[in-house]
């Protein structure tokens, strides 16, 4: 039999406490309470948090996993469509959700950026005849106020950044066809400007990062009901580049982190719509698959780091179930941890 020492080139150490940085795999007997010991890693999971006090898809996400913010949003009726967004908006505190201000423009499929305490909500679907919004709103962690409007009025964009340097790219708005957009605005904290172009125009896509280093990945085409892309591009305060693909080509996900260590979940493909609970890390170069989400849903927001991510809302669908959500997971990346070793 192989020993320990034969593999490791060293025996296991006795300590009477546990070391204080420990490498990864590295053992230990920690004789002061007589136990084997070892600094194992444990693997990324999705697990659940509190639920939304309101069931809605099509949300504006913002912050972090223990101070989120779900602004807008819009329920869905029995016949499967999406009616008039919602005004409410919600606070995470890491474990639950609390009521905040309310938006002074009702809408859904608007794009959020920020924090908790100083939130941006943009653009959004507002209904006939305008469809497309171009308001954005600034939240100070009880109320909104106005901000600048949107140089193009949209819905489904993609939004990152700060309150005070945000981001605003792709999304739709009719005439269709073709619909999708591929125009960037930036934000100054008072209005918006014209920015670099995506190279793909699309809506429903996702963003992670801030306004002179974002993400824009996945999204529908426009063209078609099946167009769903994988594409993944960076910008980088000027002009966006093309990045590494999806592995699972989506519409309507969520996004979180940053354009260095992204994450993308859930979503829609297709042939019809096929939910998906894919999870997928980004490293500035590519993206690999990691844990999936419990629950299967596209239209979710997102928001926090790709160490701890947050996913909040959408929508399931199929014969009888066309329904909004107010499923909340929580996401932790990889970590370290000092493990009890025993023989089960």
């Amino acid at each position: 039999m192989t020993t320990f020492k034969e593999i490791r080139g060293t025996t296991v150490e006795s300590v009477s406490s546990d070391p204080t940085n420990p490498e990864v795999g590295q053992i230990w007997y920690n004789n002061t309470i007589g136990v084997l010991k070892g600094n194992l890693l444990v693997a990324d999971a999705w697990a659940s948090g509190g639920n939304l006090g309101t069931r809605r898809t099509a949300i504006g996400g913002a912050g972090t996993q223990t101070a989120g913010l779900a602004i807008g949003g819009g329920g869905v009726d029995p016949a499967g469509a999406v009616f008039p967004g919602f005004n409410n908006t919600e606070e995470y505190d890491g474990s639950a959700w609390a009521a905040g201000g309310n938006l002074t423009t009702a809408r859904y499929s608007l794009a959020g950026a920020g924090t908790q305490t100083a939130g941006l909500g943009f653009g959004g679907y507002v209904g006939a005849p305008t469809f497309g919004s171009t308001a954005t709103e600034e939240y100070n962690g009880t109320s909104w106020g106005p901000g600048g409007n949107l140089g193009t009025a949209r819905y489904g964009l993609g939004g990152c950044g700060t309150q005070t340097a945000g981001l605003a790219f792709g999304g739709f708005n009719p005439p269709f066809p073709p619909g999708a957009k591929n125009n960037t605005e930036e934000y100054d904290g008072s209005s918006w400007a014209g920015g670099g172009n995506l190279a793909t125009a699309r809506a429903g896509l996702a963003g992670a990062g801030i306004q002179t280093s974002a993400l824009a990945f996945g999204g529908s085409l426009g063209t078609s009901p099946g167009a769903i892309s994988t594409a993944t591009e960076e910008y980088d305060g000027s002009a966006w580049t093309a990045g590494g693909n999806l592995n699972t080509a989506r519409g309507a996900l969520g996004g979180a982190g940053i354009q260095t260590a992204g994450l993308a979940f859930g979503g829609y493909a297709p042939p019809g719509v096929t939910l998906s609970v894919a999870t997928e890390k980004y490293d500035g170069t590519s993206w690999t698959n990691t844990s999936s989400m419990t629950t299967a849903r596209y239209g979710i927001a997102g928001c926090g780091t790709q160490t701890a991510g947050l996913g909040f809302g959408g929508r399931v669908t199929g014969v009888g179930a066309p329904a909004a959500l107010t499923a909340t997971e929580e996401f932790t990346g990889a970590f370290l941890s000092a493990k009890k070793i025993t023989t089960s």
